[in-house]
């Protein structure tokens, strides 16, 4: 017996004809189900039944797949470009469903951009690999008792988090495979630039979006133990010990071209206390020592040269954090960003006293080098709710900017040794115990640039970038279930 069926997005008969093509090469495939939108043309193709959905994401969408569904395995597509498989690919991801008896396969593959084909890998879908943009391909194979299991326990009628949903419910009874082997290829429609992409989930036209996609991984938390209640632990900012009571933290690295943007923006900071700027040069060789320089009659600045040791953005913190000359609250300035003006300081210091918090999360504007707005503009992250936020931050790639600490808490966790997610890895582990405060007036000017560190970043560092943000979650999620279980 023929051991899949394939449902296919379908937009227009011209859309779908090579994949039809492709799909009916393939022994294995039983029935194949065109998925058609109300936007669609008529979907009259000889050979295929025809499912009317409301949008391929939608939970109405997946019901439907799992109640048509009669085979073995339910292959979904979930891109309208072309599909089609390596010699015997189809049969390769059948015999590691058969090995691994996962509930989820999914592949490498090969994507066509421009009519250039180049390797599409991807990683590993840990446990914490909470966030809806995991990149799993286009090609998703489920065990069809997996999805009908996961359909039937479907309470919630999500209009964009559905496929999402489907894929957490697996994975609360059912294994997810990654076969890091290239079986299939597909054509790629988005060209933007890594750095670009990133941004996507806090667009403010995609609200409605990230609505739902918090309220399915909110509700997957809660089923296998990792939620959070609001109940935080009071802080009492009672440290006499403290001669600064600011300080902004400035970690840089060859950045000759913004760092002193950055120093005059800090320095300019109007306040009701006394703080300084801390600017750790981690062995720059482009000029940036000399610029520093130049702000070091400002006695407000303190300058640190770090040796010739690993630091990375992480221990560059970590040596401010421990600077005697430190002050009570740590507040980021990135090397290629501005405060929004001379206020930024006194919002965070006063919002750290009116919210009693750990940590603050500011708002901040995307702009260019010339520090014009660009898209898409202001970014508050609006997901970052007080009852649900540490939640949630499970599931987003970023909690924001700037951030600003309570230092004597920070001193007992530390920044990770590392040059990316630090910033991340903190925010989560602050979480756990604590509330994270909010400033969503503008107070920070994001400045994006060709040499920003996630610019464009190529499919290798991204997934490394990934897979590490991925880790942090799995080990935050673990610490989360052991923390309730032991309530």
């Amino acid at each position: 017996m023929k051991r899949i069926d394939c449902f296919i997005p379908f937009q227009s008969v011209e859309q779908i004809n090579a994949t039809l093509e492709s799909l009916k090469k393939e022994e294995e495939v039983n029935n194949i189900y065109l998925l058609k939108t109300p936007d669609a043309e008529n979907a009259d193709v000889v050979g295929c039944k025809v499912i009317e959905i409301p949008s391929l994401k939608s939970t109405a969408a997946i019901k439907a797949v799992a109640a048509a569904s009669e085979a073995e395995f339910t292959m979904i597509y979930t891109k309208t470009t072309e599909l089609s498989f390596v010699l015997f690919g189809v049969e390769r991801m059948l015999a590691i469903a058969d090995d691994s008896q996962a509930d989820l396969i999914y592949a490498d593959h090969f994507n066509e951009v421009g009519g250039v084909r180049s390797e599409a890998p991807v990683i590993d879908c840990q446990f914490g690999a909470l966030r809806d943009d995991f990149d799993f391909g286009g090609l998703l194979l489920y065990r069809t008792a997996a999805v009908k299991d996961a359909a039937a326990r479907m309470d919630v009628d999500y209009a964009f988090a559905g496929l999402y949903d489907l894929r957490l419910k697996v994975s609360q009874k059912g294994k997810l495979e990654h076969i890091n082997e290239y079986l299939y290829y597909e054509v790629e429609t988005d060209n933007r630039k890594s750095g670009e992409k990133i941004f996507d989930y806090v667009d403010p036209k995609n609200r409605q979006v990230q609505i739902e996609m918090e309220k399915a991984c909110t509700a997957h938390l809660k089923e296998i133990g990792g939620y959070l209640e609001p109940e935080f632990k009071h802080i009492e900012f009672n440290d006499d010990s403290f001669e600064y009571e600011a300080s902004v933290v400035i970690p840089c690295k060859n950045r000759v071209k913004t760092i002193g943007d950055a120093i005059a923006s800090a320095l300019s900071q109007k306040t009701t206390f006394k703080y300084n700027v801390i600017v750790v040069d981690d062995n720059s060789e482009d000029g940036t020592v000399d610029v520093i320089k130049k702000f070091t009659g400002d006695p407000k600045l303190i300058y640190i040269a770090q040796d010739k040791s690993y630091h990375a953005i992480g221990g560059n913190w970590n040596v401010a954090l421990h600077h005697p000359k430190c002050g009570k609250f740590a507040i980021q300035l990135d090397s290629d960003d501005c405060y929004y003006d001379e206020t930024t300081v006194q919002k965070f210091v006063d919002a750290f006293y009116e919210q009693n918090c750990a940590m603050v999360v500011g708002t901040y504007r995307m702009t260019n080098f010339q520090m014009e707005t660009i898209p898409p503009g202001i970014i508050d992250h609006r997901e970052w709710t007080p009852d649900n936020g540490r939640n949630n931050a499970l599931r987003i790639n970023g909690l924001g900017a700037p951030r600003g600490f309570y230092v004597p808490m920070l001193r007992t966790i530390n920044f990770p040794t590392t040059k990316y997610g630090e910033d991340y890895a903190v925010g989560l582990r602050v979480s756990r115990e604590y509330q994270i405060g909010r400033i969503y007036d503008v107070v920070y000017n994001c400045r994006r640039w060709d040499d920003n560190s996630d610019a464009n970043c190529d499919v290798v560092k991204m997934n490394a970038n990934n897979l590490y943000k991925d880790r942090i979650r799995t080990w935050e999620l673990n610490a989360r279930i052991s923390m309730n279980k032991a309530k």
